[in-house]
């Protein structure tokens, strides 16, 4: 898993987004990073452009909260649905 892990970037928000939220996702990614030494990964596949940043911030945030063993557990079953959605992806055609 930590090669998975290190092969995935830090998950971002669209380039026209305002400074503020991007600057709010860095100090998050930050912090996750520094706590458990690798990229957060989450997959939004279920939800909207228009919900990303809600969705970063509030499953980093609540994430920071976990002990390691846990948040093991939760960035694999994160790998795991990127890697299905990937799939459904490619197998429709679409980037």
């Amino acid at each position: 898993m930590h090669e998975a892990l290190s092969r995935e970037s830090s998950a971002a928000l669209h380039p026209r987004a305002p400074q503020a939220a991007h600057t709010a996702l860095a100090a998050a990614h930050a912090a996750y990073e520094s706590r458990f030494g690798h990229a957060f990964v989450i997959c939004l596949e279920k939800y909207g452009p228009d919900e990303h940043l809600d969705q970063l911030l509030t499953g980093i945030h609540g994430r920071l909260s976990h002990e390691p063993d846990e948040e093991r557990s939760v960035s694999a079953d994160e790998l795991r649905a990127l890697a299905r959605a990937r799939v459904a992806r490619a197998m429709a055609g679409r980037p």
